[in-house]
C-alpha cells in the first residue's frame, strides 16, 4: 500500500476521473515532480487516500507540508505550489 513520502506531492486518483485527469495534467505542464497513485491499479491505496481527506471524493492531492487538497480547482494546486515556492 503506497503511503505519501514527506518529501513530495503524491496524486491519489484514477484515470475514469475527469478531475483527476485535470490535475494530472495541470501538474505535468508546470514541470512538477509528484506521485501518482492509480487507484485502480492499486484498490487499496483508496483506504489510504481516504484516511488523509476523510472523504471518499478524489484526486487527494498530499503536499510536502503534510497538507492536503480534495478535488482542487486549478487555482487551489496553483496557489500552494506558488505557497511552497515550487514554481
Amino acid at each position: 500500500m503506497t503511503t505519501p513520502a514527506a518529501d513530495t506531492i503524491t496524486m491519489f486518483g484514477a484515470e475514469w476521473c475527469s478531475d483527476c485527469r485535470r490535475t494530472k495534467k495541470q501538474l505535468d505542464e508546470l514541470g512538477i515532480t509528484y506521485t501518482y497513485v492509480d487507484l485502480e491499479a492499486e484498490p487499496a491505496a483508496a483506504d489510504v487516500a481516504r484516511e488523509i481527506s476523510g472523504r471518499m471524493n478524489i484526486p487527494v492531492v498530499v503536499y510536502p507540508d503534510a497538507t492536503h487538497h480534495v478535488e482542487p480547482s486549478n487555482d487551489d494546486v496553483e496557489q500552494k505550489l506558488r505557497s511552497l515556492n515550487l514554481i
